[in-house]
């Protein structure tokens, strides 16, 4: 077994099997470094394309090994994007599809997006203005409330979100994303083994809310034939994940949309998950924090990656998004976590 390695060091180590450099193979030749050691790549020069990308003669293999990398880093940043609405949705369709999701799950409609004839109905548009990215926002309230995994209260839930910035303010509106693979690894072996056996309810009564609010209809079916009106946008998921493409566990409640614990009293459920909650929110060496540029796309895996927005802005900020829907989330008892599977002590 490799030592572990110092706090400065990455596990992405070429030598390692499952590092991302063994396993992104035709994506090597594209300028890139990780941003941060447990969580984020970035592809910083603008020559980088994702358009050209989806046009490759290998693009197929190329979009297999993007989703591949995504979800072994949590989340991929390409700076100054010429990609198109459709071209995002193409990539959207692609990434989950490539890497192995369901034929029964597509791009998801959001309960309260509005189907409009630029966009359509698969693309959610983040706006200062309100709408998804204002639903259940508070002045004056902890900017670590924020913290969630996008749609984890639909029964099946997202594999990869895309996000294009078009519009930003002379500063601020940054966004962190947190690792749930390495939040699972800081936790006790006492604790993680205790964790593996429970389920959470995930709610998002925060939509109803704002559809109650605004006189919105809820929007059904949602990228699966499970996520329909008969849900409630509430749904039962393991607090321990395990990630199909990288066979990694994660820790996968959030502050957002997370409830209570099944298994659990109330009293219990509440200490337990406000531990959590502070346990991804406070640990800022499992984080990367991104500045945005104009035109920057991320792409992330909400089933092992948390993310929030930073409201520290009052000019309007914009951006298109697509999420696509994955797998009914699951723990496999056999699977290993991150610092297991490379190598490293736990």
């Amino acid at each position: 077994m490799v030592a572990a390695p110092d706090s400065d060091s990455s596990l992405s180590r070429p030598n390692s099997p499952l590092s991302p450099e063994a396993i992104i193979g035709s994506l090597l030749k594209y300028p890139h470094y990780d941003t941060e050691p447990h969580i984020g790549t970035h592809f910083n020069d603008p020559s980088t394309q994702l358009s050209t990308i989806l046009k490759a003669p290998n693009s197929d293999q190329l979009i297999k090994d993007l989703a591949t990398l995504v979800s072994h880093r949590g989340v991929v940043f390409f700076s100054s994007q010429d990609l198109t609405i459709q071209e995002q949705l193409e990539l959207g369709r692609r990434l989950g599809e490539l890497s192995g999701k369901p034929k029964s799950s597509t791009l998801h409609r959001h309960p309260i997006s509005e189907d409009t004839p630029e966009l359509g109905a698969d693309v959610s548009v983040i706006s200062s203005m309100g709408g998804i990215a204002k639903a259940g926002y508070k002045e004056k309230k902890r900017a670590s409330d924020g913290w969630h995994a996008d749609i984890t209260f639909e029964p099946v839930p997202s594999d990869y979100s895309l996000l294009k910035m078009h519009t930003l303010p002379p500063t601020g509106g940054d966004t962190l994303w947190a690792s749930g693979y390495e939040a699972y690894d800081k936790l006790s072996p006492a604790l993680q083994k205790f964790l593996e056996g429970l389920t959470a309810v995930h709610s998002g009564e925060i939509f109803l809310d704002y559809a109650k609010k605004f006189d919105l209809k809820i929007n059904t079916p949602r990228g699966s034939p499970e996520n329909n009106a008969d849900t409630g946008l509430v749904a039962i998921h393991p607090v321990i994940r395990t990630n199909p493409v990288t066979g990694f566990k994660s820790l996968f409640v959030n502050k957002s949309f997370t409830k209570r614990i099944v298994e659990l009293t109330p009293d219990e459920s509440d200490h337990l998950l406000e531990y959590l909650f502070r346990h991804v929110s406070e640990n800022h060496d499992i984080q990367v924090r991104y500045k945005w540029k104009l035109n920057d796309l991320a792409i992330w895996d909400n089933r092992s990656a948390f993310h929030t927005a930073t409201h520290d802005y009052t000019a309007f900020r914009q951006g298109n998004r697509v999420v696509s829907i994955g797998e009914k989330p699951f723990f496999d008892p056999k699977s290993k976590s991150r610092r297991e599977a490379l190598g490293f002590s736990v």
